[in-house]
């Protein structure tokens, strides 16, 4: 079976992880650092120490998911008007961002971040009333996109711990309405 990958990062990536995980045309997903430079872990990450992104690797197949849909889910649950993470996720490494290991998929990238950075406030996210409970949230960021899109340089894969997090996990509190979610994504 043909595959391509493409990193999420946006909030925890425990949560996205989830997001991502079901989805039809999914094989897989892994939790890891995005674009880390040097030795990653998360203490390390989530300290600052190490520069990275927290974010998943969605391994799909293009036959039956699209990189366009992939990007509409992610925009569904990650608001990317604001500047530094989601929910109680703040900081540089919890950015939203979409990041693409494959030279082929940056024009769609590109069209796609485009596409938000131009449509002001996104009706997926108020749809699905994920971000409009964020109290960080600012409406007069609406404009300004501030989510990455760029080249994968590096991707190393969160500790054991890590992945598969909330199921593992089924109490733990989350910014994602999940229930919500599943209403909405339906392909």
């Amino acid at each position: 079976m043909y595959t391509k990958k493409i990193y999420f990062s946006g909030g925890d990536f425990h949560e996205l992880q989830e997001v991502f995980r079901d989805l039809p045309g999914v094989v897989s997903t892994r939790t890891g650092y995005i674009n880390a430079e040097g030795t990653a872990g998360f203490a390390a990450v989530a300290s600052g120490e190490v520069k990275a992104y927290m974010g998943v690797e969605v391994v799909y197949n293009p036959k039956k998911m699209d990189l366009s849909k992939l990007m509409d889910v992610l925009f569904a649950v990650v608001n990317p008007y604001v500047p530094d993470g989601q929910g109680k996720a703040r900081g540089e490494m919890y950015r939203a961002g979409v990041f693409y290991a494959d030279a082929e998929d940056e024009p769609q990238v590109e069209l796609h971040l485009n596409f938000i950075a131009n449509r002001g406030k996104p009706p997926a996210v108020s749809c699905i009333g994920l971000t409009m409970n964020d109290p960080n949230s600012n409406p007069k960021l609406a404009r300004h996109c501030y989510c990455l899109a760029g080249e994968l340089r590096a991707f190393l894969e969160a500790e054991p711990e890590h992945q598969e997090y909330l199921g593992k996990n089924p109490g733990t509190e989350t910014f994602i309405d999940f229930e919500k979610l599943r209403e909405y994504v339906k392909f």
